[in-house]
């Protein structure tokens, strides 16, 4: 028979091939006037400064960091010789996928502008199909990183025997994540801190005290708040979907192993290879999704979003087929319940994706009660967003736990006792959810995209008209940023899950590396190697009325209102040096106001950047540092009590957040659509005050907590040795 495994590498060379396709016919566009071209090039220098200071940072970071684990590694034997290597390869992947993705974004804003002024249907295609090259960058990289490290350590590492090495293989590629979630982190809430001061300061000084139009040329703060939307929303973005594809394909192929171990070496090889396998066929159903992606001349908000969820269902439809006819051709035993287990996970994602729509979208009602809201004020329209926020909580909690349990059962054969069996459906519905990231990433990178090609309309001084059409694709793009940040969420909780399960067969692989052989369970001797998940937890003594395991559910809880309040305040000190600044500017630079002077864009790019380096310094430590105390406080039950905490209370405060900023946000373009009195009306000033609020929440502390969830999960997997080992309780 064929070897698979090199499908899953192919499958990544067509994704860099279509990406380069796409990024090619977006460079043939007509960039449109020599005043289009310099704010563009303008927007781009910008990004290009921020990201190589940030690069810069996170480098001497990771190079500490590759520093500590090749000392946990080399000298106390804590964990394999790999980590330190491949931590470095995963974070630089995660940062390439991030870098491409800007650099598309920041060249396809002024070709998006001026295709808008042949048609709703050009801007449309040059926006979404340059989104396209970030999402097919992003799984192509995962993939490619997949492919190295699995080869190199079935080739040169003789470590384990029979079902045990590919055990030993999967736990370790695990533990790899590490660099990736850790980038993505820096990524996001840099990323996040930098636009959202620029987009508060543009908006509380230009908006509500000056009085001028949003993107307006004579603010200072209108080209960083355009910077912003490339490297907090694409570029963070890029980095966040990045660390969740390649960590739920990960997860699955060590539950995999585990799950098939006893069902003879090929059987067991195929359960590890089917998740990438899955995403090699969700790569090419994405291609083809793209280019059902068009729409007519007159069609509204709700057309727009049809447009693009036409593409995202012929995706999904491809990927029904595809998957079934990977899981039968491999031959993995129950192959229709894993089918199903893959479905639930699609389906899933696809009604968190629907939810958040509901919730966040200028279409329906719950953002058009909070627009309702700014008849009484600010302070009416903040309680409005907080209450909807709150409720839009309950659809996706339950879509998950659902798909959560259906997915357990469904692989296991209905047989409560398979939990190994039903440990691989989860994490295989996390992979399902994600496996047509590719199309799914393009339709939220596509958002910035259209965001800067609004901005560098107005700037521009384009016509009315074209401006209509700016703000038509730039409202979509709202929904669909809203709707990416649910999707990323919900696919986090699934992924999440299947680590915290690895993290239990990580202890298993960590003892018999360290030349143990049975684990103690009273006066009962196990074997280790035959020893399953449930004697695992026995032998610890994780259970509810531990209170090791309770401590750290409180904790983990904890930690993401902490981390979440550090993140928010970061914003605030970071947009009150925009807004002094802005002010500054409007109050010395004569001419400002009359367009005779240019403000000094520079000086607030300089400022947000230097807050956002800063500021994302110790959220991140913490981030990192907190499953290392717990480990060595608590041990074992203490750090899959502070896993449980973090990711139950976690993912319901980041879909919170993320609902309740993009509601807020879309409030505010429903009243400039031209209800409740319009721009520069009471009603849109209110509803300007909400936005501010909800702009730190949607755009730095919800979408960060995802990705905190994983990192502490992969952090505890890497140290798992103090855990066992070095715990002073």
């Amino acid at each position: 028979m064929i070897d698979v495994f090199y499908i899953i590498p192919l499958a990544a060379v067509v994704a860099f091939l279509f990406a380069r396709y796409f990024f090619i016919s977006m460079k043939r566009e007509n960039r449109g006037s020599d005043k289009m071209i310099e704010i563009a090039t303008r927007v781009a220098d910008g990004a290009m400064v921020y990201l190589k200071q940030q690069y810069k940072v996170v480098a001497a970071v990771f190079v500490a960091m590759a520093a500590l684990l090749a000392c946990f590694s080399f000298g106390f034997s804590m964990q394999n010789k790999w980590v330190p290597f491949a931590f470095l390869s995963a974070g630089i992947f995660s940062g390439l996928s991030g870098f491409c993705g800007m650099k598309t974004a920041t060249a396809a804003s002024s070709r998006t502008a001026y295709a808008a002024s042949k048609s709703l249907d050009a801007g449309l295609r040059v926006a979404f199909r340059s989104g396209a090259v970030v999402g097919l960058v992003v799984v192509g990289l995962a993939l490619v990183d997949y492919s190295i490290w699995f080869m190199l350590l079935r080739k040169f590492s003789g470590v384990g025997e029979g079902p045990q090495r590919l055990i030993w293989i999967t736990n370790t590629m695990l533990t790899f994540a590490m660099g990736a979630s850790l980038q993505a982190l820096f990524a996001r809430v840099g990323g996040g801190i930098f636009t959202k001061a620029a987009d508060v300061g543009a908006d509380l000084v230009g908006k509500i005290e000056a009085g001028i139009p949003e993107d307006d040329p004579r603010n200072p703060a209108t080209i960083a708040d355009n910077v912003g939307d490339n490297v907090g929303d694409v570029a963070g973005m890029g980095a966040d979907l990045y660390e969740s594809y390649y960590g739920s394909v990960l997860a699955a192929a060590a539950l995999g192993s585990v799950a098939f171990a006893q069902s003879g070496p090929k059987i067991q090889l195929m359960a590890v290879l089917a998740p990438a396998l899955i995403c090699a066929v969700g790569i090419l159903s994405s291609i083809v999704g793209m280019f059902f992606v068009r729409t007519s001349p007159g069609a509204d908000s709700l057309g727009l979003l049809k447009s693009l969820s036409r593409g995202v269902r012929v995706s999904s439809i491809m990927i029904c087929v595809g998957s079934l006819a990977v899981l039968k051709f491999l031959g993995i035993p129950n192959a229709i319940g894993l089918w199903g287990a893959v479905m639930v996970g699609l389906l899933t994602g696809i009604h968190v994706g629907r939810a958040t729509e509901y919730f966040t979208s200028d279409a329906y009602g719950p953002t058009q009660t909070i627009a309702q809201s700014t008849s009484t004020g600010p302070a009416t329209v903040v309680i409005a967003g907080v209450g909807i926020g709150m409720l839009s909580t309950a659809i996706p909690v339950l879509l998950v736990v659902a798909g959560t349990i259906l997915a357990f059962y469904l692989a296991s054969g209905f047989n409560g006792e398979s939990i190994s069996l039903g440990l691989y459906g989860v994490g295989i519905a996390a992979v399902g959810m994600l496996s047509t990231l590719a199309i799914t990433l393009a339709t939220d990178a596509y958002g910035p995209i259209a965001d800067n090609a609004g901005g560098n309309a107005e700037m521009s001084g384009l016509p009315p008209e074209i401006r209509t059409r700016t703000d038509a694709l730039d409202a979509l793009g709202n929904t669909t940023a809203a709707t990416g940040k649910g999707f990323a969420i919900g696919s986090a909780a699934l992924t999440a899950l299947a680590l915290i399960a690895s993290y239990v067969e990580g202890i298993k692989v960590h003892m018999i590396e360290t030349g143990k052989t049975f684990i103690a369970i009273g006066a009962e001797r196990i074997d280790l190697v035959s020893a399953k998940l449930g004697d695992i937890l026995h032998a610890y003594d994780v259970h509810m009325l531990n209170p090791k395991v309770m401590g750290g559910m409180f904790i983990g809880a904890m930690l993401t209102f902490v981390f979440c309040g550090m993140t928010t305040m970061a914003v605030g000190r970071a947009a009150g040096k925009m807004v002094s600044e802005v002010r500054r500017q409007f109050r010395e630079i004569d001419g400002i106001m009359t367009g005779e002077s240019s403000p000094d864009y520079g000086r607030c790019i300089a400022i947000a950047t230097a807050a956002a380096q800063r500021e994302m310094i110790i959220p991140s430590a913490i981030a990192v540092a907190s499953p290392i105390a717990v480990s060595l406080i608590f041990g074992v039950p203490g750090i899959l009590g502070l896993l449980s905490g973090l990711l139950s209370t976690g993912f319901v405060l980041a879909l919170f957040m993320s609902n309740s900023g993009g509601a807020w946000d879309n409030a505010k373009k429903y009243i400039e659509g031209g209800v409740l009195g319009g721009k520069h009306s009471e009603s849109h000033k209110a509803a300007v005050i909400g936005d501010t609020v909800g702009d730190p929440f949607k755009d730095t502390a919800g979408p960060s907590l995802n990705i905190l969830i994983k990192l502490v999960t992969i952090v505890s997997l890497v140290t798992v040795g103090l855990a066992i080992s070095h715990h002073l309780l």
